[in-house]
């Protein structure tokens, strides 16, 4: 996968139903994700993938700490994105705050309707767990794991100033020493 190719499916990726609450701070966060894409090559057949990925407790990093960015559990396109955004890390600052990423349980399965219906009917029976770290998201198929780390990034990115602002308060971090 390329430079092209990941770009693709970063601007494709599409949150339908948010999570609710912001990740947390001093622990671990559960996210479960409902993944919904459609086939290529197959008129109106879509992609259900539901999981949970683990984001770690925030930690402030320094610029070296980007090729350490670990992804447990991805295949090799998401490992290849994960090594283009430690060889890009200028341009994803607000990682400094980052996480280590791990996917699992992972439930995938096809349906013969619209990526539109599904994304329907996906959301509406996510809304009705009422789970407030579920979120529903869409993107391309073939790309569909860097889909999952653009909206873990920018679930992140949404966090990062609440999670600074809490640890200030508690005196984590002193005026300009976040390193």
């Amino acid at each position: 996968m390329n430079e092209d190719s990941f770009q693709f499916a970063v601007e494709s990726t599409r949150v339908v139903l948010p999570p609710q609450r912001r990740l947390e701070t001093f622990g671990t966060t559960f996210v479960n994700y409902y993944l919904v894409t459609e086939a290529m090559d197959a008129a109106s057949l879509s992609h259900v993938r539901e999981g949970r990925i683990e984001a770690e407790k925030p930690q402030i990093l320094s610029p070296h700490h980007f090729s350490r960015l670990m992804v447990e559990g991805f295949g090799e396109k998401a490992e290849a994105y994960a090594a283009f955004i430690s060889e890009n890390a200028h341009r994803f600052a607000f990682l400094k705050h980052g996480f280590r990423f791990r996917k699992n349980e992972i439930r995938s399965y096809e349906v013969h309707e619209p990526l539109e219906t599904v994304l329907g009917r996906v959301r509406d029976e996510v809304k009705g767990k009422d789970e407030a770290m579920s979120a529903v998201v869409t993107g391309v198929e073939d790309g569909w794991e860097v889909c999952l780390i653009k909206f873990m990034i920018d679930l992140i990115h949404t966090s990062a100033p609440w999670q600074v602002e809490e640890m200030r308060r508690r005196g984590l971090l002193g005026g300009g020493e976040q390193s």
